[in-house]
């Protein structure tokens, strides 16, 4: 998306992953920045990215405000921007994408995988979060404990969780049932540790939980835990309309 702001040519550069201000200053030194098919002699220089031509080491510049990242989160690796002890979702990321400073929509257990989207759009992020909303979120689990219809209809009722709280109507799907059962389960809120709370509340106990879907957005069956990719312009698409 392009900005029509007026920026500092270092600012617009240090956004889009070029380093810090000082590499960029050198940069701009050495005659590898061109701005309109000059070269570049002030990093507090002011262009309208997106419309003013931008070369760096003869490469174009594609200016982007906002960035949508669709990451399979491995277990053991939180969903948050920093932390002192463990490691978290952007540090998965390479710097020209933690450039943009993202922040992960929505929270998924530590010790959970699956779909988590990442992007630098608070507004969608606020909006796709909103209680209001009610978007979506579809998981595939491992439960310890035989699953049953009565189980399902439970779930369509609404659970009542240890706190009192009573859920809104979750859709369970029995894949297979046994000891250890194997279900999908659509949701359309976020409470904390929800889905687990959820098959506590009727004497089961989680095993695995995958995310696999979240709205339109569906985990790319190609992304291996760790993995991500951008959105396509579709996806992103679809996701406004949620709006």
């Amino acid at each position: 998306m392009a900005a029509k702001e007026r920026q500092r040519l270092d600012r617009v550069l240090a956004h889009m992953g070029f380093g810090t201000r000082k590499m960029i200053k050198k940069l701009i030194k050495e005659k590898r920045v061109q701005v309109n098919g000059r070269p570049a002699e002030d990093p507090g220089l002011h262009v309208i990215p997106g419309r003013d031509y931008i070369e760096v080491n003869g490469e174009p510049l594609v200016y982007e405000e906002y960035i949508y990242l669709m990451l399979n989160k491995p277990q053991g690796v939180l969903s948050a921007t920093e932390d002192r002890y463990a490691k978290v979702v952007v540090d998965l990321l390479p710097p020209r994408y933690r450039a943009f400073h993202p922040f992960p929509v929505g929270r998924l257990d530590k010790d959970a995988e699956g779909l988590l989207l990442l992007t630098n759009d608070g507004e969608l992020a606020h909006r796709l979060l909103s209680p209001k909303k009610h978007v979506s979120k579809m998981y595939y689990a491992v439960v310890d404990g035989i699953v049953t219809e009565t189980d399902v209809e439970a779930f369509r009722q609404g659970i009542i969780l240890n706190d009192g709280y009573r859920t809104m109507p979750g859709e369970l799907t029995i894949l297979r049932s046994g000891t250890e059962s194997e279900v999908e389960l659509t949701i359309y809120e976020g409470k904390y540790h929800q889905v687990k709370r959820m098959f506590e509340a009727v004497s089961k106990r989680v095993l695995y939980l995958k995310r696999i879907a979240m709205g339109p957005l569906r985990l790319d069956e190609l992304l291996r835990p760790g993995e991500y990719r951008e959105l396509t312009e579709e996806e992103i698409i679809k996701l406004r309309e949620l709006l």
